[in-house]
């Protein structure tokens, strides 16, 4: 694994499996950078570099909060749909232009998705 890069666990991908209306997580940032954490398993890891650094906050965007400082931790709260679309932003190719007209629309479905719900409990 290069830790330079953003890292989707197979958990991820295993979770979204199963329709659900609430997945309680943890997005977290340590001195290695911002994971979003269920259950102690780590869906997805961003490192401390330009991309991972923006890919983290726009995974806090699609979940309705801000990304926590360093040493802290953000209870969220959000649909398997939800989740679906942050790993789906997770796992796009920034070096791409056509990554951003992706990104536009998983941004614009998590939050429609969202819909009433803040995303912190």
């Amino acid at each position: 694994m290069n830790e330079d890069q953003i890292v989707i666990s197979e958990y991820a991908e295993e979770l979204i499996n199963v329709p659900r209306a609430h997945v309680r997580m943890q997005l977290a940032q340590n001195k290695s950078g911002v994971s979003l954490i269920h259950e102690s398993n780590i869906l997805i890891h961003c490192p401390i570099n330009k991309v991972g650094m923006m890919v983290a906050g726009l995974i806090a965007h699609s979940l309705g909060v801000t990304p926590p400082p360093l040493g802290e931790t953000k209870d969220v709260r959000a649909s398997t749909g939800v989740l679906f679309r942050v790993i789906s932003i997770a796992g796009l190719d920034y070096n791409s232009e056509e990554a951003f007209v992706i990104l536009d629309r998983l941004l614009e479905e998590a939050i429609l998705q969202r819909g009433r719900m803040s995303g912190s409990e």
